[in-house]
């Protein structure tokens, strides 16, 4: 594919002695080997890979501290890499440098069940999370699908299936271990569930992308393992009726824990990949969570809603095995839709608008996308107004690229028209860098660049990534 491919000119160069230093360092947990670095230098994205000079795997926040110090004192590139999992270009290392790569930062630091929060070292993962506490009757609900790594996951303020009940990332870290560009070890928070004490620095780095500081711990709030939990799928002849159901269920207020939308093409692809006989239309998957009778209250009044707009008789899935086959198929869908076009290349991205614009929006992008070259799916966490579009693009044709930014770029314009933004989820990275002056204004933006200079005088922090020319 003839994505985008960043010039060998824009390296920096490594100083004399510098891989030596961190070999006599970390020994076998450092490496310059092709593999190891064309592993760290690609993600999930349409970019072709972008290797590291090296890989360093950290196991304390002192191996980052110790890391970062010696990278700004010779302005090295240093992008922090969790599990590789991101969509838009985040962890390639465009400008070489050193990869430092957090996953064997895998411990639980602390658990505090009577005050509903976990403190997790940054590559402990959401589903290791909620294994291990699972006999505290707590769980974190934050769930963006893959099994990525809560400190990539505060890093680019993830979302997922449940956030329109439980929030993002954002609504749910309350601190943060972070180490700076020059290598200190701060801490933005203690465990109190508010604070009026100085800036909120929290905020600040959860959705950076590892180009402010490199989170090594997160403190997370925990929920109460819900009494009753049932999920359920419902078709609809359209599109249209489907969204339309999911805005006069957000706007009627009841409070469910998730709802998902699929087009007929995303069905298709995930009966075929997950062995499922899921109806072939558009459809949503609903999940309640709550006592036994708030959980029928909350099924009653959807399934009104839904046959008032033409859906179907809900098919239930209240056995947990059932949920989790469901859900699973759900969180496939990226893999089930690659095998729509077998040997293809994606290209992914997502938007978010107000809830009363989602209709509106989701319908024009599917009528431009019915007329492209290319396959497609459209999913989407459509309760808080959040939707993706998986373009299956053929690797060696450089024009179906051409076309599917031609998309990309007018559902991003439409997105900001209707008062949304470029991304809801994936996160900036490389591909939505484009857009930031679109939804933010340039003075705005020129205010993040002076932050990411005051935090990262040298821009060795992932640079080139979310400010553009950074």
């Amino acid at each position: 594919m003839n994505a985008p491919v960043v010039s060998e000119v824009l390296r920096r160069a490594i100083p004399a002695g510098f891989l030596e230093a961190l070999a006599e360092r970390f020994g076998d947990r450092f490496s310059t080997a092709h593999a190891v670095r064309e592993h760290h230098g690609r993600d999930e994205s349409p970019y072709p890979p972008m290797l590291p000079d090296g890989v360093v795997f950290a196991s304390s926040t002192e191996d980052v501290a110790w890391v970062a110090r010696h990278c700004h004192e010779h302005k090295v590139a240093l992008i922090p890499y969790g599990v590789g999992s991101s969509l838009e270009g985040h962890l390639l290392a465009i400008q070489g440098g050193i990869s430092l790569d957090l996953s064997g930062m895998n411990q639980l630091v602390a658990v505090n069940p009577e005050d509903f929060t976990a403190t997790v070292q940054a590559g402990v993962t959401r589903k290791q999370l909620n294994d291990e506490i699972r006999n505290t009757g707590l769980f974190f609900p934050i769930d963006p699908g893959a099994d990525a790594s809560l400190g990539g996951m505060a890093a680019t303020r993830a979302s997922g299936t449940n956030a329109v009940r439980y929030g993002t990332m954002r609504e749910n870290v309350m601190s943060l271990k972070v180490v700076t560009a020059d290598g200190r070890v701060i801490e933005t928070a203690n465990r109190a569930r508010k604070s009026s004490a100085g800036y909120d620095l929290t905020r600040i780095f959860v959705g950076s992308e590892g180009t402010l500081g490199i989170i090594t711990e997160v403190t997370l709030r925990l929920y109460p393992q819900p009494e009753a939990i049932s999920a359920a799928i419902c078709n609809f002849p359209t599109l249209q009726a489907a969204v339309q159901s999911v805005i006069e269920i957000i706007q009627m207020g009841v409070p469910v824990a998730r709802v998902e939308f699929m087009d007929t093409w995303a069905v298709k692809a995930t009966n075929a990949y997950s062995k499922l006989s899921l109806n072939e239309s558009p459809l949503l998957l609903f999940e309640f969570h709550g006592s036994p009778a708030g959980v029928k209250e909350q099924a009653e009044i959807v399934q009104g809603i839904a046959r008032d707009n033409g859906g179907m008789d809900f098919d239930w899935a209240e056995q947990p095995e059932d949920r989790s086959r469901l859900w699973t198929a759900r969180h496939n869908a990226y893999f089930a839709g690659l095998q729509l076009r077998p040997g293809c290349r994606a290209s992914t991205t997502d938007v978010c608008v107000p809830i009363s614009r989602l209709a509106e929006c989701v319908s024009e992008t599917a009528v431009e996308l019915d007329r492209a070259s290319f396959p497609y799916t459209i999913v989407g966490h459509v309760g808080d107004g959040n939707f993706h579009v998986l373009m299956l693009l053929d690797q060696d044709n450089p024009a179906e690229w051409e076309e599917s930014e031609a998309l990309n770029r007018r559902l991003v314009e439409r997105a900001i028209r209707m008062e949304g933004t470029c991304t809801g989820e994936h996160g900036v990275g490389l591909h939505k860098m484009e857009f930031m002056v679109a939804e933010h204004g340039r003075d705005a933006l020129d205010l993040m660049a002076s932050l990411k200079h005051a935090f990262d005088p040298h821009n060795i922090l992932n640079p080139g990534k979310i400010i553009p020319q950074a």
